[in-house]
């Protein structure tokens, strides 16, 4: 592991000043990454909150909360689900791991663990649990020696969910189906819910959700196993109540997801490391050649004439006579010790990091291609972006944005903290797929959530994707939140039809699902992968 430190002149994270996220890149883990086997581009995605506050934690759990767990440790844990650590991005309120397949977040209260291809993510779950307690202090359960746990901490409430698999027969452990992931959660938590939204024969997404305050589900006795009844998928596709309504503690919680596929290929090019170091070659060259006219500028063309000198008069080129008015370049006059402002650009030492994958060319494509602009440096000064581009193809980053101008007092409230964001892309046409997502809240980048997302579909140009948006309530609201009622923008995103519109009254969220096809789409149906609901 090294440190690597934040050049001043890199556009996604132009501070070094305290406060600013910082980056540490594996080494070891970055060696041979190669993404030609990487078929499952849509990722499982787990949230475990231990506590409904990052300020308020219960327990023994310290100020730093699952952030004081060491990096070797998370590492440990995702070795079970087959995954390694890139690079990580430390900050004040939020560490942003990137990993070889997606990415994961950690909060004092919460962690996020989104993991595509055939990662194994529910075998981590038990670990996670485990490290809660032991690592970072929370209250947890007795030990559990027949299952090899130690110990595991109570969640505050379990989120967990994904897309319709592609090929789900690739999956291995309890994601070969939907109904293997609920039974694997229903052994670990009571009274959990699972629901499939969307269409059964279309395109949908599934959730498994606890409420506040999770029960673990008690262990089996050395001489009987512990019978549980499995929970039933509620298969939604209309506006419907799903829960009774419970004043929760969660404060201004926001997520945006966007999941997109069947990718405009042309477009997806930018995501492959040849075209990618095609456009990293040309920006470098161009850099020199405005370097060096830069240059020419500040020192003034020196014309070939006489000069008058402290001794006399001084000629300054043979040639002057015959063009005395031509100027002089000042660059090809001078010693070899300046030999990289020649204006021969084969004199130009191409950087080898240019032309492999990593994260060098990761940061290339995430400032040509657009995702630098999603939530600019110049409204989010602090603003950190660690991408990674693999070999032959395909793209992931993490995005760690500090609220602007701080939080005032120490605060890590609201919109006050520091929010993240994360993209992944599999560009291979016959699995294209790409996924955003992020819990800025729209209020405090200064744009609608339809801005955003029409800003990111047209980095990816889809040809459908879907838009899931997760909001708390203010406690006591009855019915549906005021961004539900004032989103009717989104129903109309340039370019696209809106197919489905899914509505959904949680236990102290608001869900709501869009389903969108490109206006001229021709693609057919979607491509399920598996059966709903199994």
């Amino acid at each position: 592991m090294v440190n690597t430190a934040i050049p001043q002149h890199y556009t996604a994270s132009p501070s070094s000043h305290i406060g600013t996220p910082h980056l540490t890149i594996n080494k070891e883990a970055t060696v041979d990454l190669d993404s030609s086997n990487a078929f499952e581009g849509p990722e499982k995605l787990l949230e475990v909150w231990f506590s409904a506050s990052a300020t308020d934690l219960p327990g023994k759990a310290g100020p730093l909360g699952l952030k004081a767990v060491p990096a070797d440790t998370w590492k440990e844990m995702l070795d079970l689900v087959n995954c390694k650590v890139l690079s990580i991005i430390e900050s004040e309120h939020v560490d942003a791991y990137l990993l070889s397949e997606s990415s994961m977040f950690v909060f004092p209260n919460k962690v996020v663990l989104k993991t595509c291809g055939t990662t194994t993510l529910l075998w981590g779950l038990p670990r996670l649990l485990e490290i809660a307690a032991l690592d970072a202090g929370f209250p947890h359960v007795i030990a559990q020696p027949l299952r090899g746990v130690a110990a595991a901490a109570t969640p505050y409430r379990i989120f967990y969910s994904r897309k319709n698999f592609l090929f789900p027969d690739q999956q291995r452990g309890p994601h070969r189906s939907w109904r293997d992931e609920v039974r694997f959660l229903d052994e670990k938590f009571q009274g959990g819910s699972a629901y499939m939204i969307g269409k059964m024969n279309g395109e949908h997404w599934y959730l498994y959700t606890t409420g506040p305050d999770t029960r673990l589900t008690p262990p089996a006795s050395p001489d009987r196993e512990v019978m549980l009844s499995e929970t039933e998928t509620k298969f939604i596709s209309h506006p419907t109540r799903l829960l009774s309504q419970q004043a929760t503690d969660e404060e201004e919680d926001e997520t945006l997801e966007i999941l997109m596929t069947d990718l405009d290929e042309m477009n997806a090019r930018q995501f492959y490391l040849e075209d990618a170091s095609a456009v990293a070659e040309g920006r470098f060259f161009q850099k020199a050649r405005d370097a060096r006219k830069h240059a020419v500028q500040a020192l003034n063309p020196i014309l070939e004439e006489r000069c008058e000198s402290l001794g006399g008069s001084t000629v300054l080129n043979s040639a002057a006579n015959t063009h005395p008015h031509s100027e002089i370049d000042v660059f090809e006059q001078t010693s070899s010790d300046h030999s990289g402002f020649s204006s021969d650009e084969d004199d130009l030492t191409f950087p080898e990091e240019l032309t492999t994958e990593g994260h060098t060319l990761g940061t290339v494509v995430s400032e040509t291609c657009g995702l630098a602009d999603v939530y600019p440096t110049s409204k989010y000064p602090d603003a950190r972006i660690d991408a990674y581009l693999f070999t032959p193809c395909g793209f992931s980053a993490n995005g760690v944005i500090p609220a602007p101008g701080g939080a005032p007092n120490g605060s890590k409230k609201g919109s006050d903290a520091t929010h993240y964001f994360t993209v992944h892309v599999t560009p291979e046409p016959q699995c294209s797929y790409a996924s955003f997502e992020t819990n800025v809240p729209a209020r405090q980048c200064g744009r609608e959530t339809v801005e955003v997302v029409e800003h990111v579909v047209g980095i990816f140009k889809p040809g459908r994707f879907s838009v899931t948006i997760f909001e708390a309530k203010p406690i006591g609201e009855d019915g549906l939140g005021k961004g539900v009622q004032k989103s009717k923008r989104m129903d109309a995103i340039k370019g696209y039809k809106r197919v489905d519109r899914i509505v959904h009254d949680l236990d102290g969220y608001d869900l709501v699902f869009r389903y969108y096809e490109r206006e001229d789409w021709k693609g057919g149906v979607p491509r399920l992968g598996e059966k709903a609901g199994y």
